[in-house]
């Protein structure tokens, strides 16, 4: 047993249980190795706390292909610490992605229809019908209840049903790719669902800049590609963001008129209200509705400038904040005047969205408001993470927190 003070670090140490006078039961909660006196200030609680296997905090994530899903969780797996890389030892052609403390799984390996059996039966993997939802349920559930499981393989390279691997409880555990909120069942198992919505015009041009720069295809052939798995987005896909706790929405840009190359856009972050640990960020004054051109003495701006949004709004039926920048930065290391404008980052020290931000400054999206907000909502996850592990200790949130 060891004596030490409730609390965790952004590495996010080893999962324990915790008893003192005012419990009747061990209960989950975490501590560093550098451990400090078990008295605290005003008569703290000393806590007796030892290791013990956690159950997992279980995020989704859902966008179409190509929209951004891999560099997301490349952002939150940096504010968790550690890189995510595949399983060690394991299928090569793997989906998955193991960090310190996260595991991200790709939905498509529960693909019930190979690349074949999809061609056969006319059907997309955009299709319910080609994806085993059963198993999606009763294996998420599994992992929510801190139990090892062995999920199957969708290999991509071959486009066939690989055997499976064998998955352990991590202390945050990403389900990513179409379908993640699609099944009731498995949407309430989710602790917070992020969905990456991207508007057709920028997906338009995207696909443009790579598929033709890169994969020498014609300006028909990713018309038709697009159009052909439309109805079956529509359908499936999209309806699924009037369930998310939020929105990344990308759009064409509105400071260059009629533009159609799809390099500058505009961003919204769409907070659903009243979702349990999660306060949603806001500019200046919370609740106001402001527009903010910060352009000038202390953040470069070329053309077209950038501009920022925030107000209050209706989702599907819900109340949400709204934040919204258009353009992009020139200098990122500028952007913690910004950062200062911006208040619920649930950063733990001043600048830390602007350090993520010059961590990753290769990564696509960096100088704009895709890679502000995905950076954000990483650091509210993390946050709602903390909190859920300071409420299943049945201590104050103050207690899982630096």
């Amino acid at each position: 047993m060891a004596i030490c003070s409730t609390h965790t670090t952004t590495s996010l140490h080893s999962p324990c249980t915790v008893s003192n006078t005012g419990f009747r039961q061990k209960q989950v909660i975490f501590f560093t190795s550098n451990r400090r006196s078990g008295r605290r200030h005003g008569g703290a609680r000393t806590f007796q706390v030892s290791c013990s296997v956690e159950k997992p905090v279980v995020i989704g994530l859902a966008a179409d292909s190509g929209c951004g899903k891999s560099t997301f969780m490349r952002r939150l797996t940096s504010v968790f610490g550690g890189a995510a890389e595949p399983p060690k030892g394991g299928n090569p052609d793997s989906n998955t992605l193991i960090s310190d403390t996260t595991t991200v799984i790709c939905l498509d390996d529960y693909h019930s229809l190979d690349r074949t059996g999809r061609k056969e039966k006319g059907v997309t993997a955009l299709d319910p019908r080609a994806n085993n939802f059963d198993l999606m349920y009763e294996q998420v559930k599994a992992m929510k209840e801190g139990q090892t499981i062995e999920k199957p393989i969708y290999n991509h390279v071959t486009g066939l049903l690989d055997p499976p691997e064998v998955i352990t409880p991590p202390k945050i555990f990403v389900i990513e790719g179409l379908h993640p909120m699609f099944d009731e069942r498995v949407r309430d198992l989710l602790d917070f669902s992020i969905y990456l919505d991207i508007s057709d015009e920028v997906k338009f041009a995207w696909k443009i800049q790579r598929d033709m720069a890169e994969r020498g295809h014609s300006l028909e052939s990713i018309q038709a590609s697009i159009e052909a798995r439309k109805p079956d987005f529509d359908a499936f896909i999209d309806p699924q963001k009037q369930y998310a706790d939020a929105v990344i929405e990308v759009l064409p840009t509105q400071l260059i008129p009629d533009d159609n190359e799809g390099k500058v856009l505009r961003v919204k972050l769409i907070m659903k209200e009243g979702v349990k640990h999660f306060n949603p960020v806001y500019l200046f004054d919370e609740g106001s509705s402001i527009n903010w051109v910060p352009c000038g003495r202390k953040l470069t701006c070329s053309y077209p400038g950038i501009k920022f949004a925030y107000g209050p709004d209706s989702y599907f039926g819900h109340e949400v904040s709204v934040l919204e920048m258009d353009g992009q930065f020139d200098r990122l290391d500028e952007l913690i005047y910004v950062e200062s404008h911006l208040s619920n980052l649930s950063t733990k020290f001043y600048g830390e969205v602007t350090q993520q931000m010059l961590k990753h400054a290769d990564f696509p999206g960096s100088n704009n408001g895709t890679g502000l907000f995905q950076t954000i909502v990483g650091l509210k996850i993390r946050d709602l993470y903390e909190q859920i592990v300071a409420e299943r200790a049945g201590v104050p949130a103050e207690a899982a927190k630096v």
